[in-house]
């Protein structure tokens, strides 16, 4: 198997716990646990495209210190910080105890978050990568 095809089936991995997670979310997942593993998903992603790019992060690091890692030298990734920024900001909403200041229908909002970065990095690989796919 290919590098490129190995990320792609990372990538579709993903993919697959975010609609286990879609799932979890229609059946009534509680808000402060759909958001904590949203969060932990897409770090997940931008770990697996740092690999991908040979780029080295600090294990432990969280959602918006890989995407900066990530977005160095890069300025294209910066297409995915505020998806990373608006799951970080329900993180830190609830956190606060301010479940008031989400915006409407938030466990739908984790959920669409998650598949435009699932969407944005993997359209990322087919278009970077498709020769050797």
């Amino acid at each position: 198997m290919t590098e490129s095809n190995e990320l792609i089936g990372a990538l579709d991995a993903a993919q697959e716990r975010i609609e286990v997670l879609a799932r979890q979310q229609v059946d009534g997942m509680a808000l402060p646990k759909l958001v904590a593993a949203g969060v932990e998903e897409a770090a997940a992603m931008l770990r697996i495209m740092l690999v991908a790019e040979h780029r080295p992060y600090v294990s432990g690091a969280d959602l918006l210190e890989l995407w900066k890692t990530l977005v160095k030298g890069s300025p294209h990734w910066n297409t995915l910080r505020d998806n990373c920024r608006e799951l970080v900001y329900y993180q830190n909403c609830l956190n606060a105890g301010r479940a008031d200041a989400l915006p409407a229908q938030p466990e739908r909002m984790v959920i669409h978050t998650l598949r435009h970065i699932y969407l944005y990095l993997r359209s990322h690989v087919e278009q970077n990568h498709g020769d050797k796919l």
